[in-house]
């Protein structure tokens, strides 16, 4: 006679347990179509891809448009505006390039935007680490401060900036230009920084300080390379105002020679109305900087804006 274990019989009977030929009560696996029950799929999503892919579609047109009449010719572009760039012409890049001055254009925009990117970065960089792991009240109410600044739009003070400029001797400089924008963009820095630096255990520190490192070699080699995705986003968010601005540069620069990109590309498209192959290869130009930068930075810019919303 068999000995059957008191509670098998009863263990059987229910759906989330199930017997072994061992006799060794096991949890009972789910069937498939209940697993795939539990699978919840995201709301609207296959809707709004299809949505999305319009929009880009829609939106790439005028890039494309603009991209295709900058290899013809200025008489094709008249006789038949939608017509295909072929064969294609570069005369209207060598006009604009060396004739319409978009070199030296060049040249000012990118100096002024990279320096004014990294002197806010750095800045806000080790201004954010302090704030955010500094105890005292003090450290709260110098955040409020700078945060303060987010509330008033840097081109509502564009006269006290030309007093202060002029007093200075920074009018008509490209240095003064770029330490405008570099105190413009910290706020809006601080304000991202410290966030992130404030979500990074303090057990980090604690180990590095038992380790033998100073407080620059914690910052440096530890905690900065853990907030990369937010610099990044930071400073492609710092990037594109800077490379796109239009009334600081012809507010406060006097010699052509020393315009940025914006205000050349204004100058060119007065002096060259109806020249439109060349005024359209002049915007590829302006616009190339940009399309290069967010194909590059999209990996950084999407983990530095979704860092802290999965657990």
């Amino acid at each position: 006679m068999s000995v059957v274990p008191a509670g098998i019989g009863a263990a059987d009977e229910r759906t989330d347990v199930t017997s072994t030929p061992d006799g060794v009560l096991a949890p009972k696996r789910p069937s498939g179509r209940r697993g795939t029950r539990g699978r919840q799929k995201p709301v609207g999503g296959r809707t709004a891809s299809v949505l999305l892919w319009v929009y880009a579609a829609f939106a790439l047109i005028p890039l494309l448009l603009m991209l295709s009449s900058s290899f013809r010719s200025n008489g094709d572009l008249i006789s038949d505006p939608l017509g295909a760039p072929w064969p294609l012409s570069f005369d209207a890049y060598r006009e604009a390039w060396t004739a319409g001055n978009f070199a030296t254009y060049f040249g000012n925009s990118l100096l002024v935007t990279l320096g004014a990117v990294l002197l806010s970065t750095t800045v806000s960089t080790m201004a954010a680490y302090a704030l955010a792991r500094g105890r005292s009240r003090i450290f709260r109410w110098l955040e409020s401060l700078f945060l303060s600044g987010l509330m008033l739009p840097i081109h509502l003070a564009i006269l006290p900036i030309f007093y202060l400029f002029d007093g200075a001797g920074l009018i008509d400089s490209r240095l003064g230009l770029a330490l405008m924008y570099g105190a413009s963009g910290v706020p809006f820095s601080i304000f991202v920084l410290t966030t992130f630096f404030r979500q990074l255990p303090a057990e980090l520190e604690e180990a590095a300080t038992l380790d033998g490192a100073t407080a620059w070699q914690t910052f440096w080699r530890i905690m900065v390379p853990l907030v990369r995705p937010a610099v990044a986003t930071v400073a492609v968010f710092r990037f594109v105002p800077i490379w796109n601005d239009f009334l600081f540069p012809l507010v406060l620069l006097r010699t052509q020679d020393k315009y940025t990109l914006p205000v050349g590309l204004t100058t060119f498209f007065g002096e060259n109305a109806t020249n439109y192959a060349a005024v359209f290869a002049g915007l590829v130009i302006t616009t190339i900087p940009l399309i290069v930068l967010f194909l590059v930075a999209t990996k950084q810019i999407v983990a530095g804006l979704t860092a802290g919303m999965a657990k």
